[in-house]
């Protein structure tokens, strides 16, 4: 088993799945009915002792709740993550209006979700067929999140995909990857060695332009160039569409109608 295999197996899945698509029957309104989700995954390899997982531990980054690799997996080798980038359709519609997220954002969130998450069963199933022990962090039962004081989990989607090569940061602390920031993203742990890929950068913000356009674009203002994200605010409005979209929230407006929405920006660097 390779690289190629298992993205192969990611495209088919994601190309081939229904519910990959908005159907009539849980569709809000006509209007988001038959709209496809996601575009193609994109993926990176790393490696599980990378030494850049263990920065992550640091209080300044993380802190001590992050498990390493090898704590949730002991004889890992691959730390395997995605990205799952959100059709136009999806983007566009979260263009329209600034102020509250589209229907066709909102199953992005929450539907989109729960195929990330059938994404990372299947290639664990993949996996472990092959002969490969394998395990999804954010699928384990020791999987937790603190949004009450550090917003922060004991596994980061957006860290590990970063160690990994996937992309950086932007200002509003999404991840800015080839193709783009609006989408989702996956990770699973194997014991199967594949080469890591190469970083191409050095910096944790090297993609971002620091244009300032998802401040711009932020309903209540928890993004600025000078102090980066305030992710109590941010947290504090996605209740607000929590209760008034139930049983779905998001929002999403500093991923769409910026330049890093589906592509890497162009910057002043090199």
């Amino acid at each position: 088993m390779n690289k190629e295999d298992l993205i192969k197996a990611a495209v088919d899945f994601i190309e081939n799945s229904e519910d990959n698509y908005i159907t009539r029957q849980v569709a809000i309104s006509e209007n988001v009915a038959g709209v496809k989700i996601f575009e193609k995954p994109v993926f990176a390899f790393g490696a599980a002792d990378d030494e850049y997982f263990s920065i992550m531990k640091q209080p300044s980054v993380i802190g001590k709740h992050f498990l390493l690799p090898n704590e949730w997996l002991p004889q890992a080798k691959t730390v395997i993550s995605f990205f799952l980038p959100f059709s136009e359709a999806v983007k566009k519609g979260n263009r329209k209006d600034l102020r509250w997220p589209s229907e066709e954002w909102l199953y992005g969130r929450i539907e989109g979700q729960v195929l990330v998450n059938k994404l990372c069963s299947h290639l664990q199933s993949v996996l472990t067929n092959a002969g490969y022990n394998s395990l999804v962090p954010g699928l384990d039962k020791r999987f937790r999140t603190d949004t009450k004081t550090s917003f922060t989990s004991n596994w980061s989607e957006r860290h590990v995909a970063f160690i990994c090569g996937l992309g950086t940061f932007g200002l509003s602390k999404g991840l800015i990857t080839p193709k783009g920031m609006a989408g989702r993203l996956g990770s699973i742990l194997t014991e199967l060695y594949l080469p890591p890929d190469k970083r191409e950068y050095e910096d944790v913000y090297e993609y971002c332009s620091m244009c300032g356009k998802c401040s711009k674009n932020c309903p209540v203002k928890a993004i600025s160039v000078e102090n980066g994200k305030d992710h109590a605010i941010c947290s504090n409005f996605l209740d607000v569409t929590a209760e008034k979209f139930k049983p779905r929230y998001g929002c999403g407006k500093c991923q769409v109608g910026v330049p890093c929405e589906s592509k890497i920006p162009k910057t002043d660097k090199g």
